[in-house]
Protein backbone atom coordinates (compact mmCIF):
# COMPACT_ATOMS: atom_id res chain seq x y z
CA UNK A 1 0.00 0.00 0.00
CA UNK A 2 0.95 3.63 -0.43
CA UNK A 3 0.91 5.57 2.85
CA UNK A 4 0.99 9.17 3.97
CA UNK A 5 2.10 10.25 7.47
CA UNK A 6 1.41 13.59 9.13
CA UNK A 7 3.16 14.17 12.45
CA UNK A 8 1.89 16.46 15.20
CA UNK A 9 3.40 17.35 18.56
CA UNK A 10 6.90 16.91 19.89
CA UNK A 11 10.13 15.54 18.37
CA UNK A 12 9.49 12.21 20.10
CA UNK A 13 6.51 11.79 17.78
CA UNK A 14 8.70 12.65 14.79
CA UNK A 15 11.04 9.79 15.69
CA UNK A 16 8.11 7.37 15.98
CA UNK A 17 6.82 8.48 12.57
CA UNK A 18 10.23 7.94 10.98
CA UNK A 19 10.38 4.45 12.46
CA UNK A 20 6.85 3.60 11.36
CA UNK A 21 7.81 4.63 7.83
CA UNK A 22 10.93 2.46 8.00
CA UNK A 23 8.92 -0.57 9.15
CA UNK A 24 6.32 -0.09 6.41
CA UNK A 25 8.93 0.43 3.70
CA UNK A 26 10.67 -2.73 4.84
CA UNK A 27 7.42 -4.61 4.17
CA UNK A 28 7.17 -3.22 0.66
CA UNK A 29 4.81 -0.30 1.32
CA UNK A 30 5.58 3.05 -0.32
CA UNK A 31 5.54 6.46 1.38
CA UNK A 32 3.97 9.35 -0.56
CA UNK A 33 3.83 13.06 0.21
CA UNK A 34 0.39 13.70 -1.28
CA UNK A 35 -2.50 12.33 0.81
CA UNK A 36 -4.58 12.04 -2.36
CA UNK A 37 -2.19 9.38 -3.66
CA UNK A 38 -2.23 7.26 -0.50
CA UNK A 39 -4.13 4.10 0.32
CA UNK A 40 -3.57 4.69 4.05
CA UNK A 41 -3.54 8.06 5.82
CA UNK A 42 -1.70 8.10 9.18
CA UNK A 43 -1.89 10.98 11.65
CA UNK A 44 0.58 10.65 14.51
CA UNK A 45 -1.37 12.63 17.09
CA UNK A 46 -0.48 14.65 20.17
CA UNK A 47 -2.66 14.40 23.27
CA UNK A 48 -0.58 16.29 25.82
CA UNK A 49 -2.99 19.19 26.40
CA UNK A 50 -6.44 20.17 25.14
CA UNK A 51 -5.22 22.50 22.32
CA UNK A 52 -3.00 19.70 21.00
CA UNK A 53 -5.94 17.28 21.03
CA UNK A 54 -8.08 19.85 19.22
CA UNK A 55 -5.41 20.20 16.54
CA UNK A 56 -5.16 16.42 16.18
CA UNK A 57 -8.92 16.10 15.72
CA UNK A 58 -8.91 18.97 13.24
CA UNK A 59 -6.22 17.34 11.08
CA UNK A 60 -8.04 14.00 11.20
CA UNK A 61 -11.30 15.72 10.24
CA UNK A 62 -9.65 17.47 7.29
CA UNK A 63 -8.30 14.17 5.96
CA UNK A 64 -11.64 12.46 6.62
CA UNK A 65 -13.47 15.07 4.51
CA UNK A 66 -11.30 14.37 1.47
CA UNK A 67 -10.60 10.66 1.80
CA UNK A 68 -12.12 8.34 -0.78
CA UNK A 69 -14.07 5.18 -0.07
CA UNK A 70 -11.07 2.95 -0.60
CA UNK A 71 -8.69 4.91 1.68
CA UNK A 72 -8.02 4.03 5.31
CA UNK A 73 -7.59 6.72 7.98
CA UNK A 74 -5.39 5.74 10.94
CA UNK A 75 -5.02 7.72 14.18
CA UNK A 76 -1.69 6.89 15.83
CA UNK A 77 0.20 7.97 18.92
CA UNK A 78 -0.87 9.77 22.06
CA UNK A 79 -4.58 10.34 21.51
CA UNK A 80 -5.47 6.71 20.72
CA UNK A 81 -3.52 5.62 23.79
CA UNK A 82 -5.79 7.55 26.15
CA UNK A 83 -8.54 9.36 24.26
CA UNK A 84 -9.82 6.84 21.72
CA UNK A 85 -13.47 7.65 22.49
CA UNK A 86 -12.81 11.34 21.88
CA UNK A 87 -11.26 10.53 18.50
CA UNK A 88 -14.16 8.33 17.40
CA UNK A 89 -16.64 10.94 18.56
CA UNK A 90 -15.05 13.82 16.64
CA UNK A 91 -13.86 11.73 13.65
CA UNK A 92 -16.09 8.67 13.18
CA UNK A 93 -14.46 8.08 9.78
CA UNK A 94 -11.29 6.77 11.50
CA UNK A 95 -10.67 3.16 10.47
CA UNK A 96 -7.96 2.20 12.97
CA UNK A 97 -6.19 3.47 16.08
CA UNK A 98 -2.73 2.48 17.26
CA UNK A 99 -1.15 3.69 20.50
CA UNK A 100 2.17 5.07 21.65
CA UNK A 101 3.73 1.74 22.57
CA UNK A 102 2.29 -0.44 19.81
CA UNK A 103 3.19 1.54 16.70
CA UNK A 104 5.85 -1.12 15.89
CA UNK A 105 2.82 -3.27 14.94
CA UNK A 106 1.92 -0.85 12.13
CA UNK A 107 2.79 -3.37 9.38
CA UNK A 108 0.53 -5.99 10.98
CA UNK A 109 -2.23 -3.38 11.10
CA UNK A 110 -1.73 -2.72 7.37
CA UNK A 111 -2.07 -6.46 6.68
CA UNK A 112 -5.35 -6.49 8.57
CA UNK A 113 -6.66 -3.39 6.84
CA UNK A 114 -5.86 -4.88 3.42
CA UNK A 115 -8.45 -7.58 4.16
CA UNK A 116 -11.15 -5.17 5.29
CA UNK A 117 -13.81 -3.00 3.73
CA UNK A 118 -13.25 0.53 5.07
CA UNK A 119 -16.88 1.44 4.40
CA UNK A 120 -18.43 -1.25 6.62
CA UNK A 121 -16.00 -2.69 9.18
CA UNK A 122 -15.65 -1.22 12.67
CA UNK A 123 -12.42 0.57 13.65
CA UNK A 124 -9.49 -1.50 14.89
CA UNK A 125 -7.86 -0.44 18.17
CA UNK A 126 -4.29 -1.42 19.08
CA UNK A 127 -3.09 0.34 22.20
CA UNK A 128 -2.01 -2.19 24.85
CA UNK A 129 1.18 -1.01 26.55
CA UNK A 130 4.38 -2.97 26.35
CA UNK A 131 7.51 -2.80 28.48
CA UNK A 132 10.00 -2.81 25.60
CA UNK A 133 10.84 0.40 23.76
CA UNK A 134 11.20 -0.26 20.05
CA UNK A 135 14.40 0.42 18.16
CA UNK A 136 14.33 -0.06 14.41
CA UNK A 137 16.85 0.99 11.74
CA UNK A 138 17.05 4.71 11.06
CA UNK A 139 16.71 5.23 7.33
CA UNK A 140 15.94 8.11 4.99
CA UNK A 141 16.20 10.78 7.68
CA UNK A 142 15.73 14.19 6.10
CA UNK A 143 18.01 17.12 6.89
CA UNK A 144 21.22 17.65 8.81
CA UNK A 145 19.60 17.24 12.25
CA UNK A 146 17.99 14.08 13.63
CA UNK A 147 16.31 13.24 16.91
CA UNK A 148 17.34 10.06 18.72
CA UNK A 149 14.89 8.85 21.36
CA UNK A 150 16.82 7.14 24.16
CA UNK A 151 13.82 6.35 26.38
CA UNK A 152 10.06 6.66 26.48
CA UNK A 153 7.53 6.98 29.26
CA UNK A 154 7.98 8.68 32.61
CA UNK A 155 8.03 7.69 36.28
CA UNK A 156 7.46 11.21 37.61
CA UNK A 157 4.07 12.28 38.89
CA UNK A 158 4.03 15.99 38.07
CA UNK A 159 0.65 17.43 38.96
CA UNK A 160 -0.05 19.03 35.57
CA UNK A 161 1.13 16.26 33.26
CA UNK A 162 -0.70 13.47 31.43
CA UNK A 163 2.41 11.85 29.96
CA UNK A 164 2.64 8.93 32.45
CA UNK A 165 -0.98 8.06 31.66
CA UNK A 166 -0.32 8.24 27.92
CA UNK A 167 3.20 6.84 27.64
CA UNK A 168 3.41 4.56 30.65
CA UNK A 169 6.45 4.14 32.90
CA UNK A 170 10.04 4.91 31.92
CA UNK A 171 11.51 2.46 29.42
CA UNK A 172 15.09 2.98 28.31
CA UNK A 173 16.59 1.61 25.11
CA UNK A 174 19.58 -0.63 25.56
CA UNK A 175 22.74 1.43 24.97
CA UNK A 176 23.92 -0.79 22.11
CA UNK A 177 20.67 -0.07 20.25
CA UNK A 178 21.16 3.68 20.69
CA UNK A 179 24.75 3.44 19.49
CA UNK A 180 23.56 1.51 16.42
CA UNK A 181 21.02 4.21 15.63
CA UNK A 182 23.67 6.91 16.07
CA UNK A 183 25.96 5.11 13.61
CA UNK A 184 23.11 4.83 11.10
CA UNK A 185 22.36 8.53 11.38
CA UNK A 186 26.03 9.41 11.04
CA UNK A 187 26.33 7.25 7.91
CA UNK A 188 23.47 9.23 6.36
CA UNK A 189 25.37 12.47 6.83
CA UNK A 190 23.51 13.78 9.87
CA UNK A 191 25.47 16.64 11.43
CA UNK A 192 23.56 16.96 14.70
CA UNK A 193 21.98 14.27 16.86
CA UNK A 194 19.52 15.48 19.51
CA UNK A 195 18.98 13.05 22.38
CA UNK A 196 15.40 13.10 23.62
CA UNK A 197 13.17 11.39 26.19
CA UNK A 198 10.60 12.54 28.71
CA UNK A 199 13.58 12.84 31.09
CA UNK A 200 16.94 12.20 29.43
CA UNK A 201 18.72 12.40 32.79
CA UNK A 202 16.72 9.39 34.04
CA UNK A 203 18.15 7.27 31.23
CA UNK A 204 18.98 3.65 32.22
CA UNK A 205 17.66 3.91 35.78
CA UNK A 206 15.06 1.32 34.85
CA UNK A 207 17.91 -0.85 33.53
CA UNK A 208 19.56 -0.72 36.95
CA UNK A 209 22.44 1.49 35.81
CA UNK A 210 23.87 4.62 37.40
CA UNK A 211 25.18 7.60 35.47
CA UNK A 212 23.35 6.25 32.43
CA UNK A 213 23.30 9.46 30.39
CA UNK A 214 26.94 10.35 31.04
CA UNK A 215 28.05 6.84 30.08
CA UNK A 216 25.84 6.89 27.00
CA UNK A 217 27.40 10.16 25.81
CA UNK A 218 30.81 8.55 26.00
CA UNK A 219 29.69 5.46 24.08
CA UNK A 220 28.11 7.51 21.30
CA UNK A 221 31.13 9.82 21.07
CA UNK A 222 33.43 6.83 20.73
CA UNK A 223 31.20 5.14 18.14
CA UNK A 224 30.79 8.24 15.94
CA UNK A 225 33.92 10.30 16.64
CA UNK A 226 33.41 12.57 13.62
CA UNK A 227 29.88 13.66 14.58
CA UNK A 228 30.00 17.47 14.90
CA UNK A 229 27.16 18.01 17.39
CA UNK A 230 25.29 16.00 20.00
CA UNK A 231 22.63 17.86 21.99
CA UNK A 232 20.69 16.97 25.18
CA UNK A 233 17.05 17.97 25.65
CA UNK A 234 14.60 17.56 28.54
CA UNK A 235 16.91 17.25 31.55
CA UNK A 236 15.36 17.04 35.02
CA UNK A 237 17.15 19.69 37.15
CA UNK A 238 17.64 17.46 40.18
CA UNK A 239 19.12 14.68 38.02
CA UNK A 240 21.98 16.77 36.62
CA UNK A 241 25.07 15.44 38.37
CA UNK A 242 28.69 16.65 38.57
CA UNK A 243 29.64 13.61 36.49
CA UNK A 244 27.22 14.62 33.73
CA UNK A 245 28.48 18.21 33.76
CA UNK A 246 32.09 17.00 33.55
CA UNK A 247 31.24 14.62 30.72
CA UNK A 248 29.50 17.36 28.75
CA UNK A 249 32.45 19.67 29.28
CA UNK A 250 35.09 17.19 28.13
CA UNK A 251 33.46 15.40 25.17
CA UNK A 252 34.03 17.46 22.04
CA UNK A 253 30.82 16.57 20.13
CA UNK A 254 28.52 17.40 23.06
CA UNK A 255 27.06 20.88 22.68
CA UNK A 256 27.48 23.15 25.67
CA UNK A 257 23.70 23.43 25.85
CA UNK A 258 21.12 21.99 28.19
CA UNK A 259 17.34 22.17 28.23
CA UNK A 260 16.37 21.93 31.90
CA UNK A 261 12.68 22.60 32.66
CA UNK A 262 12.25 24.07 36.16
CA UNK A 263 8.51 24.94 35.83
CA UNK A 264 8.28 27.57 38.59
CA UNK A 265 10.24 29.84 40.88
CA UNK A 266 8.29 29.50 44.13
CA UNK A 267 8.65 26.41 46.34
CA UNK A 268 4.97 26.27 47.33
CA UNK A 269 3.85 26.18 43.70
CA UNK A 270 6.42 23.48 42.98
CA UNK A 271 5.06 21.46 45.92
CA UNK A 272 1.56 21.72 44.47
CA UNK A 273 3.00 20.71 41.11
CA UNK A 274 4.53 17.65 42.81
CA UNK A 275 7.93 18.78 41.60
CA UNK A 276 11.16 19.04 43.61
CA UNK A 277 10.86 22.35 45.41
CA UNK A 278 14.40 23.07 46.60
CA UNK A 279 15.28 26.06 44.45
CA UNK A 280 18.70 26.35 46.09
CA UNK A 281 19.45 22.98 44.55
CA UNK A 282 18.50 24.38 41.16
CA UNK A 283 20.78 27.35 41.76
CA UNK A 284 23.62 24.98 42.63
CA UNK A 285 23.00 22.95 39.48
CA UNK A 286 23.08 26.07 37.31
CA UNK A 287 26.30 27.18 39.02
CA UNK A 288 27.79 23.70 38.49
CA UNK A 289 27.01 23.78 34.76
CA UNK A 290 28.25 27.33 34.26
CA UNK A 291 31.46 26.59 36.13
CA UNK A 292 32.11 23.44 34.09
CA UNK A 293 31.16 25.18 30.81
CA UNK A 294 31.36 28.99 31.05
CA UNK A 295 29.98 29.28 27.51
CA UNK A 296 26.97 27.04 28.13
CA UNK A 297 23.54 28.02 26.83
CA UNK A 298 20.76 27.07 29.25
CA UNK A 299 17.10 26.71 28.35
CA UNK A 300 14.18 26.25 30.74
CA UNK A 301 10.39 26.27 30.79
CA UNK A 302 7.92 27.72 33.29
CA UNK A 303 4.18 27.36 33.80
CA UNK A 304 2.04 30.32 34.87
CA UNK A 305 -1.43 30.08 36.34
CA UNK A 306 -1.15 26.72 38.10
CA UNK A 307 -4.02 26.28 40.61
CA UNK A 308 -3.50 28.36 43.72
CA UNK A 309 -0.78 30.56 42.20
CA UNK A 310 -0.98 33.90 44.01
CA UNK A 311 0.35 37.20 42.76
CA UNK A 312 3.16 36.93 45.32
CA UNK A 313 4.11 33.48 44.06
CA UNK A 314 4.05 34.69 40.46
CA UNK A 315 6.27 37.64 41.35
CA UNK A 316 8.67 35.14 42.95
CA UNK A 317 8.81 33.37 39.59
CA UNK A 318 9.70 36.64 37.86
CA UNK A 319 12.42 37.29 40.43
CA UNK A 320 13.80 33.78 39.95
CA UNK A 321 13.85 34.21 36.17
CA UNK A 322 15.68 37.51 36.53
CA UNK A 323 18.17 36.03 39.00
CA UNK A 324 19.09 32.92 36.97
CA UNK A 325 18.86 34.64 33.56
CA UNK A 326 18.37 31.54 31.46
CA UNK A 327 19.44 32.13 27.86
CA UNK A 328 16.19 30.68 26.51
CA UNK A 329 12.84 30.22 28.23
CA UNK A 330 9.50 28.83 27.15
CA UNK A 331 6.46 30.15 29.04
CA UNK A 332 3.31 28.03 29.12
CA UNK A 333 -0.15 28.98 30.33
CA UNK A 334 -1.46 26.25 32.62
CA UNK A 335 -3.88 23.86 30.93
CA UNK A 336 -6.14 21.88 33.24
CA UNK A 337 -6.09 18.21 32.26
CA UNK A 338 -8.60 15.69 33.57
CA UNK A 339 -7.05 12.88 35.57
CA UNK A 340 -4.11 14.91 36.81
CA UNK A 341 -3.52 15.96 40.41
CA UNK A 342 -3.68 19.63 39.39
CA UNK A 343 -7.26 19.15 38.21
CA UNK A 344 -8.29 18.31 41.79
CA UNK A 345 -6.85 21.47 43.34
CA UNK A 346 -8.98 24.43 44.43
CA UNK A 347 -8.34 28.11 43.74
CA UNK A 348 -8.07 27.92 39.98
CA UNK A 349 -6.57 31.03 38.43
CA UNK A 350 -8.98 32.89 36.12
CA UNK A 351 -8.07 32.72 32.40
CA UNK A 352 -7.64 36.49 32.11
CA UNK A 353 -5.18 36.48 35.01
CA UNK A 354 -3.27 33.59 33.43
CA UNK A 355 -3.07 35.51 30.15
CA UNK A 356 -1.85 38.66 31.91
CA UNK A 357 0.83 36.73 33.82
CA UNK A 358 1.90 34.97 30.63
CA UNK A 359 2.44 38.34 28.94
CA UNK A 360 4.43 39.69 31.90
CA UNK A 361 6.68 36.64 32.05
CA UNK A 362 7.25 36.72 28.30
CA UNK A 363 8.09 40.43 28.39
CA UNK A 364 10.65 39.87 31.15
CA UNK A 365 12.25 36.96 29.34
CA UNK A 366 12.50 38.97 26.12
CA UNK A 367 14.53 41.55 28.04
CA UNK A 368 16.75 38.84 29.50
CA UNK A 369 17.18 37.06 26.15
CA UNK A 370 18.06 40.32 24.41
CA UNK A 371 20.75 41.04 26.97
CA UNK A 372 22.14 37.48 26.72
CA UNK A 373 22.15 37.68 22.92
CA UNK A 374 23.84 41.07 22.89
CA UNK A 375 26.67 39.58 24.97
CA UNK A 376 27.48 37.38 21.96
CA UNK A 377 28.19 40.29 19.59
CA UNK A 378 31.78 39.86 18.44
CA UNK A 379 31.84 36.10 19.12
CA UNK A 380 32.87 33.76 16.34
CA UNK A 381 30.90 30.51 16.18
CA UNK A 382 30.35 27.58 13.87
CA UNK A 383 26.87 27.80 12.35
CA UNK A 384 24.92 24.90 10.84
CA UNK A 385 23.01 26.20 7.80
CA UNK A 386 19.35 25.15 7.77
CA UNK A 387 17.95 27.20 4.91
CA UNK A 388 18.96 29.65 2.17
CA UNK A 389 17.30 31.85 -0.41
CA UNK A 390 16.99 35.44 -1.68
CA UNK A 391 20.61 36.09 -0.78
CA UNK A 392 20.18 35.09 2.89
CA UNK A 393 21.04 31.97 4.89
CA UNK A 394 19.63 30.96 8.27
CA UNK A 395 21.30 28.60 10.69
CA UNK A 396 22.02 27.79 14.30
CA UNK A 397 25.03 27.73 16.57
CA UNK A 398 25.53 25.20 19.37
CA UNK A 399 23.59 27.60 21.58
CA UNK A 400 20.25 27.01 19.85
CA UNK A 401 18.21 23.82 19.60
CA UNK A 402 16.19 23.09 16.46
CA UNK A 403 12.57 24.23 16.29
CA UNK A 404 12.44 25.86 19.73
CA UNK A 405 15.28 28.40 19.81
CA UNK A 406 16.46 31.28 17.65
CA UNK A 407 18.37 31.51 14.38
CA UNK A 408 21.41 33.27 13.00
CA UNK A 409 20.83 35.26 9.81
CA UNK A 410 23.68 35.63 7.31
CA UNK A 411 23.59 37.82 4.20
CA UNK A 412 24.93 35.17 1.86
CA UNK A 413 23.46 32.00 0.40
CA UNK A 414 25.29 28.96 1.74
CA UNK A 415 24.74 25.22 1.19
CA UNK A 416 22.15 23.73 3.55
CA UNK A 417 23.61 21.18 5.97
CA UNK A 418 27.10 22.71 6.03
CA UNK A 419 29.01 24.47 8.81
CA UNK A 420 30.49 27.94 8.46
CA UNK A 421 32.41 30.21 10.82
CA UNK A 422 30.38 33.31 11.56
CA UNK A 423 31.03 36.43 13.62
CA UNK A 424 27.99 37.80 15.46
CA UNK A 425 27.30 41.39 14.40
CA UNK A 426 23.83 42.06 15.80
CA UNK A 427 21.15 40.69 18.11
CA UNK A 428 17.47 40.90 18.94
CA UNK A 429 15.34 39.08 21.51
CA UNK A 430 15.40 35.76 19.67
CA UNK A 431 17.73 35.84 16.66
CA UNK A 432 21.26 36.95 15.83
CA UNK A 433 22.81 38.55 12.75
CA UNK A 434 26.13 37.13 11.62
CA UNK A 435 28.86 37.91 9.12
CA UNK A 436 30.69 35.11 7.34
CA UNK A 437 34.32 34.99 8.47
Amino acid sequence: MRFYIETLGCPKNQVDSEMMATILQGEGHVEVTDPGEADALIVNTCGFIAPARDESCQVLQELARTKSGNQFLIAAGCMPQRYEEEILRCVPEVDALIGTQTWPEIADLFDELACRDPSTDRPTLIRDAGRVIASVPRQAVMGATAYLKIADGCDAACGYCTIPAIKGPQRSKEPQEIVREARELDEQGVQEIVLIAQDTTAYARDLGKRHGLANLLRRISKAVPDLPWMRIMYAYPQHVTPRLAHTMATLEPVCHYLDMPVQHGHPDVLRRMRRPHDLDEVRETVALLREAMPDISLRSTFIVGYPGETEKEFEALLSFMEEIAFDKVGIFAYSLEAGTYGATLPDRVPPDVIAERYDRAMTLQQEISLARNQEQIGWQMAVLIEGAGDGISVGRSYRDAPEVDGLILIEEELPVGTFHLVEIAGANEYDLIGDLV
